[in-house]
């Protein structure tokens, strides 16, 4: 579906996830897997670091708390992930189950393709996407978009033509 002219950047980049996103998913669904995209963060913070409260895997996969406890909480419904309480009454552990141990060697495979897909879509822009994001996030953490909304003006509306 194209989307109209005046598309904001909002509009644009949630189209750009829901495609490339989608695409993945439905590369998952054909290995018979069901797992998301938005699982794996949290499943190669948990590779790389047995177990995880879920702030460190925020913090180490560089996604929101919010995000992360609704990504672990999706995972935990899907058998993928088991909870166990941390140092404290609120800090949940998190630990991949045998069930999704299982299937790291096919989402190894899949990554590997879907990062080969990636630099392979980057040739084809005339600036690699992946360089663009993150010289606008580094652009953002330099100065955070809400302090770029607090010091932007309307702009003016347009002046009536006298002839109209």
């Amino acid at each position: 579906m194209p989307l109209p002219d005046d598309a904001t950047l909002g509009t644009l980049l949630r189209h750009l996830t829901e495609l490339m996103d989608g695409a993945v998913e439905q590369a998952y669904g054909s290995l018979s897997l069901e797992y998301r995209p938005r699982y794996t963060p949290v499943v190669r913070t948990l590779l790389e670091l047995g177990s995880a409260s879920i702030r460190t895997i925020s913090e180490h996969a560089g996604i929101s708390h919010s995000a992360a406890s609704q990504t672990v909480s999706q995972m935990a419904r899907s058998g993928l992930v088991s909870l166990r309480a941390g140092g404290d009454a609120r800090e949940r552990i998190v630990v991949l189950t045998p069930a999704a141990e299982a299937v790291v060697p096919a989402l190894r495979r899949q990554w590997a393709i879907t990062q080969a897909a990636a630099q392979a879509f980057d040739e084809e822009l005339s600036m690699p996407l992946s360089q663009l994001l993150r010289e606008a996030i580094a652009a953002l953490e330099r100065r955070p978009f809400s302090e770029r909304l607090a010091s932007t003006k309307p702009p003016k509306p347009p002046r009536k033509n006298a002839q109209e």
